[in-house]
């Protein structure tokens, strides 16, 4: 917790109490309410806690107001520029960038935990073959503490650094075995001679009918939606995972709960949402109809992968992601993909509106994350794993990080109750 060094009044019914204000290294200060019930008998009211702290934490830092994002400090743009996924992975988990030896043990760690549990196959195939594969995802991570018995004491760092590892290793085997199945074909095991990116890509897209080469330019565009996916702070998905990780519970079956939480459309499925929309438009003589309903009152439509709840100027990764994006079309091209196509002149025609500029409603990282996707040829169904492959990692340093909190307590928020008082059990013959 921050150094307390200033307080707060708070005043009920003439009583007079003393908060302690802490001031963090970064952001505004944050008055520590842990005392209040116990001295004034009463609690606070924030429904979706979108005004507490419940945790404190090194890993990730957010401005919405000047659009900064940084991981242990360092700018998120400077690492999906200059970094790639695993040496990301290596800065949350541990806090610093890794040495040349330390990225390269690393590595190899990973690359040698990426195969699964050959029984686990089973799983896949007994779900049904309409199956999300977010439903499969689920399952099948929450049913690896039936198989690595030696990675789910949390009281045992050694234990939790295996684990650790094995979830971000295992993820994109996962996420791919449930896309290969949902399409029908068979399931494809991981390479130790590719990297992190292109194995996830290689287990997606290689059939034994034919060779596939992983093209470098995709390769590097899923590393970026990898990376600038990897932490978003104590969002939704990340505070389910430290709740349920708060009882205890295994880290499989925390990340299963993340899993579950991103899977809801208001959190994770943001850039499938976007795509939807670019569907919904169909094609480029009708993007001036539907900007001219965005900027309608009157009308519920609203663009979506432009402007972003928490950056109230532009988002950061948005940058970067949209230097991919060229680069994969520019690779594929848009001419045979009318929804491709759309995309790219919506992005101009609200770069160039001004109604745009002023509402800072600027293309987000959900709108150029999903333009890659599509043109790489995943079905919108895939978004959201390929978002929880990416989180898996910040969802694990977080966990790791409030197993380590000596202070850590099991959660449980409060509630403003509006139901019956107390009244009595009438005989269901006198009702």
């Amino acid at each position: 917790m921050a150094e307390e060094n200033k307080s707060a009044t708070l005043t009920i019914d003439g009583q007079s109490y003393e908060l302690p204000l802490h001031s963090p290294t970064a952001g505004p200060d944050v008055l520590d309410i842990r005392k209040l019930y116990a001295q004034a008998g009463v609690f606070t009211y924030d429904p979706g806690f979108t005004s507490t702290a419940s945790c404190d934490s090194t890993i990730t830092f957010i401005d919405g107001v000047k659009g900064e994002l940084l991981h242990r400090g360092y700018p998120i743009d400077q690492l999906a520029g200059k970094s790639h996924y695993l040496e990301v992975c290596y800065l949350l988990l541990y806090g610093a960038l890794p040495t040349a030896a330390e990225l390269e043990t690393f590595e190899s760690t990973i690359t040698r935990h990426t195969m699964i549990h050959e029984q686990m196959y089973n799983f896949f195939r007994g779900f049904r073959r309409d199956a999300h594969p977010m439903a499969i995802m689920v399952g099948v991570v929450g049913a690896m503490a039936a198989f690595y018995h030696d990675s789910t004491d949390i009281s045992d760092p050694v234990q939790r650094e295996i684990a650790s590892h094995r979830l971000i290793a295992k993820m994109p085997t996962i996420a791919a075995n449930a896309y290969k199945y949902s399409i029908g074909q068979p399931f494809v095991y991981p390479r130790n001679d590719l990297d992190y990116a292109g194995n996830f890509l290689n287990m997606c897209f290689s059939v034994p009918a034919e060779e596939y080469q992983v093209d470098p330019i995709l390769s590097r565009a899923m590393d970026r939606i990898f990376t600038l996916h990897a932490d978003h702070e104590q969002n939704a998905s990340t505070s389910t995972v430290r709740l349920a990780s708060s009882s205890g519970a295994n880290p499989f079956a925390c990340i299963a709960a993340g899993i579950a939480c991103l899977w809801g459309p208001a959190h994770g499925g943001a850039n499938q949402a976007c795509l939807e929309m670019l569907k919904e438009i169909g094609s480029v003589d009708r993007i001036p109809e539907f900007i001219a309903r965005a900027k309608d009152k009157d009308d519920p439509f609203r663009l979506m992968g432009f402007g972003h709840r928490v950056y109230k100027n532009f988002d950061p990764r948005a940058t970067v992601m949209k230097q991919s994006a060229d680069e994969v079309l520019d690779l594929l091209g848009v001419e045979n993909n009318p929804i491709l196509a759309v995309a790219k002149e919506l992005e101009q025609a609200a770069l160039n509106d001004p109604y745009f500029a002023e509402k800072k409603l600027f293309p987000n990282v959900d709108f150029y994350s999903g333009v890659i996707l599509e043109a790489m040829g995943f079905p919108t169904s895939m978004f959201t794993p390929i978002f929880a492959l990416s989180r898996t990692v910040g969802w694990i340093s977080q966990w790791k990080e409030q197993l380590s909190d000596p202070a850590h307590k099991i959660g449980r928020p409060r509630q403003l109750y509006l139901g019956e008082t107390e009244r009595d059990y009438v005989d269901i013959e006198n009702r």
